[in-house]
């Protein structure tokens, strides 16, 4: 299954795994919005599959804490809503969306 979640995360230059319920997602991907990133957002809950899928990005992440919102830039695990938040009030979001193609500005 994280082979799945692998091909899915690179769809896309960002990819946010979610849960519709789930406020924290809902706020990582209205930032994502806000900053102009087109991000592909797929929402677990949707999925067939999404519960194995949960399990697989839970592993990924290292087992311990929700295991969304999981975000994906430039194909690579960046980790959940603290660690986004972080990068952005650090000022290294912007220039990591950026490398990866997914603003232009």
């Amino acid at each position: 299954m994280a082979d799945r979640v692998i091909k899915l995360a690179s769809e896309r230059a960002v990819v946010v795994f979610t849960l519709s319920s789930c406020c924290m997602c809902h706020t990582v991907t209205q930032l994502m919005a806000d900053l102009g990133v087109n991000a592909l957002v797929h929402e677990l809950d949707s999925d067939p599959k999404g519960k194995e899928m949960e399990r697989a990005l839970l592993k990924m992440i290292g087992g311990r804490g929700p295991a969304v919102p999981a975000i994906f830039i430039g194909g690579r695990l960046v980790g959940g809503t603290n660690k986004v938040m972080s990068l952005h009030l650090a000022g290294e979001l912007v220039p990591m969306l950026k490398n990866a193609g997914a603003l232009w500005l």
